[in-house]
């Protein structure tokens, strides 16, 4: 029988957990902990767990926890009826010392079940297994959770008898677990269950709480512990001061989801103050200013209504001092030598200019096999002038020569060497201060993007040409001494490159063909071994397929479309909508089916590729009438085409449904003159070609 079901609390309290973990952790052990205990019957799948996690705790309230799990019928099979009884029927030795083990004696023997086990007869034991305590499940669930906890890096440390060992996250203090008021009696970590917790390092009323009930967790650390046990809570709290103290200076907190993250797994009550700066750093770019300060001092720039950074900034501080000007004295004070550092390096890096930093990239390995990042920067150069060329001619070819010369020299300065998010970045303010002109100086800055999905692309005809040279000379390089993705390793993100490069050309509308800009780039690769093209350019066709997939088009479209290999990319979104639009007329079906037919009609005709069409071999009359529509149709067809406009390409071919099919039905293909099979032949090689130029319409067949 079931006792009577409470809702349960787990707590585990620790020393300060790493910030970057928290969330993480917090989730896995209420997860952990709810699943084990639904697993083992002592909670309903559909029981609410709730996850706490505070720089000092971990904890799970789940609702409706029985005291103990319902018992279990269960059937052990023992051993065949030839082995457990003899001649006779009396149970052997060997049976009843099975039983002995099941916890049964000769008094089970008659109710023992026979079944067909195989070919042989067995016999069975009916049993019921009582269903587990809640202490004995609670305690399993809670030494597996510890086990399994993604902790990022264990700590060794010794219990208070100096003697024993335990491997956690950080030392664990208390253990507490409550089945509404009563304490489950468990073990973890050295420590013994109770109902006591402790509050705020320093604003907490009471050293210890003494918890009423599993219920009163939250409210009671609220109240008496000065502590926002809950994440999401914690966060939401952040969120509503930093909204509150900005709108009060006119101000805009400059967003940052893992900033906000961090902050809230680093104080248990969060307490948001403004601070501020002298006004001479912002002469530094706000760039700088700003990563120094959310990167190593945790502060939340404010921004003005267009973006710029002010002087003011907020911290989040973990005490609620009645006099807060000591707490904001200190952080300013703090913040002062850091944006002093970043002023310094932007003052000294300007006095030099980029150009003059390009040959010392000649002393920096870029890869064992590929050499130094100098001989990286001329192939670059030499791919940048040639795809500038090819999209605007010499002006554009000098254009992004520059800006590629000039791209990875900030690697040299001492702000990227402070702080590496910054390359482009910085080439681009330094550029400017150089005197370069816009168009390099905005390339310079913008060679890396897109850096992840969803980033903005290049400004610029310079910069885009620049960001596909520096792509695809990674790719082309990687590729040609073998360092290729495998599974879900991709060290040097050659995906997150082919994707760029994938986004450049079709949101661009670029004219450059694929096959030849892979061509570019191993060219600059003579020792790469043969076939890496082929690898190359299907590594980005399956790229795209995959892009296409995620903005929504359907696989048989985009099948349609990419089984033709079309070289240039700008344009496969008018080829999918065309397709799209091909597919919703009545006559689709029926054209894609025959398209499909013919194509498997001219894989098995032998000999010779058809010739053309000789008119004065259309014997009949549906074979004449066939050549007569596609006469009318192709050009039309071939003209929407070569204008670009692929849905009226397709839509011309609807015409040719009733032809079609009168010709599929009356007219045989394989006749006996060779002359009259070869004509037909001829015919549906003319009309294949004349419906396949879009899209390989046969793909829509069903």
């Amino acid at each position: 029988m079931t006792m009577s079901t409470a809702n349960l609390l787990v707590e585990l309290f620790v020393e300060e957990l790493p910030p970057k973990a928290l969330k993480k952790l917090g989730d896995a052990f209420a997860s952990l902990l709810a699943d084990s205990l639904k697993a083992q019957g002592l909670a309903a799948a559909d029981a609410v767990a709730t996850a706490f996690a505070s720089p000092r705790r971990l904890a799970l309230h789940l609702t409706g926890v029985a005291g103990r799990a319902a018992d279990k019928a269960q059937q052990n099979k023992l051993m065949p009826v030839a082995v457990g009884l003899d001649a006779s029927g009396a149970p052997t030795p060997a049976l009843l010392k099975k039983l002995a083990a099941l916890g049964a004696d000769a008094s089970a023997v008659p109710g023992l079940k026979r079944a067909l086990d195989g070919k042989a007869e067995a016999l069975f034991l009916d049993s019921t297994m009582p269903g587990a305590t809640l202490a004995e499940g609670l305690q399993k669930a809670l030494l597996e959770a510890i086990a399994k906890l993604p902790i990022p890096k264990v700590m060794q440390y010794q219990l208070e008898d100096g003697w024993t060992s335990v491997n956690f996250v950080r030392p664990a203090h208390g253990l507490v677990a409550l089945h509404g008021s009563e304490v489950v009696p468990v073990q973890a970590l050295g420590l013994q269950s109770g109902r006591i917790t402790r509050g705020h390092r320093f604003e907490a009323a009471l050293a210890e709480i003494t918890l009423k009930d599993a219920d009163s967790y939250d409210d009671q650390l609220r109240d008496e512990g000065a502590v926002f046990a809950s994440f999401a809570q914690r966060r939401a709290e952040l969120q509503r001061q930093l909204d509150a103290a900005s709108q009060k200076e006119g101000l805009v907190v400059a967003t940052d989801p893992a900033l906000l993250d961090e902050v809230t797994a680093l104080v248990e009550r969060p307490n948001v103050l403004l601070c501020q700066f002298e006004a001479e750093f912002l002469t530094v770019p706000q760039e700088c200013l700003i990563l120094t300060m959310k990167a190593n001092q945790k502060y939340f720039p404010l921004l003005d209504a267009a973006g710029k950074l002010t002087n003011k900034f907020l911290i989040v501080s973990n005490i609620r001092p009645a006099d807060a000007g000591r707490v904001i004295q200190g952080n300013e004070r703090v913040v002062r030598p850091r944006l002093a550092d970043a002023k310094f390096f932007f003052d000294q890096d300007r006095k030099r200019s980029l150009e003059s930093r390009v040959p010392q990239l000649a002393r920096v390995v870029y890869h064992g096999k590929l050499g130094s990042q100098g001989e990286r920067n001329e192939r670059v150069r030499a791919l940048a002038r040639g795809i500038g060329r090819q999209l605007g001619g010499e002006a554009l070819a000098a254009s992004a020569d520059r800006a590629a010369l000039l791209a990875k020299a900030d690697l040299l300065t001492d702000m990227v060497g402070e702080f590496p998010e910054l390359q482009g970045v910085m080439g681009g303010y330094y550029a400017r201060h150089d005197g370069e002109t816009e168009a390099v100086a905005l390339a310079v800055e913008d060679h890396y993007k897109p850096r992840f999905a969803g980033d903005e692309l290049p400004r610029g005809d310079t910069g885009v040409v620049v960001a596909l040279a520096d792509k695809l000379e990674t790719l082309a390089g990687l590729f040609s001494i073998g360092e290729k993705p495998t599974g879900d390793k991709d060290p040097f993100a050659l995906r997150r490159h082919a994707l760029g490069v994938i986004r450049m050309l079709i949101e661009r509308d670029l004219a450059l063909a694929v096959p030849a800009l892979v061509a570019q780039a191993l060219a600059q690769f003579p020792a790469a071994p043969a076939g890496v093209a082929d690898e190359l350019i299907g590594f980005m066709f399956d790229r795209l397929v995959g892009s296409l997939r995620e903005q929504g088009s359907s696989l048989q479209e985009i099948d349609a479309v990419v089984a033709l290999r079309p070289p240039r990319w700008g344009d496969i979104p008018r080829r999918l909508a065309a397709v799209r639009a091909f597919a919703a007329l009545p006559e689709s079906a029926a054209l894609a089916a025959a398209n499909k037919r013919v194509g498997n009609i001219l894989k098995k005709a032998e000999g010779a590729a058809p010739g053309q069409v000789d008119t004065a071999r259309l014997v009949e009359p549906a074979e004449a009438a066939l050549a007569a529509a596609l006469a009318a149709v192709a050009p039309v067809a071939d003209a929407a085409f070569e204008h670009g406009d692929y849905a009226a390409s397709l839509q011309a071919l609807a015409a040719l449904k009733a032809p079609v099919d009168a010709f599929f039905e009356t007219v045989m293909v394989n006749a006996d003159d060779p002359d009259l099979r070869r004509n037909r032949l001829a015919l549906l090689a003319r009309l294949h070609a004349a419906m396949n130029r879009v899209a390989d319409l046969s793909r829509l067949a069903s």
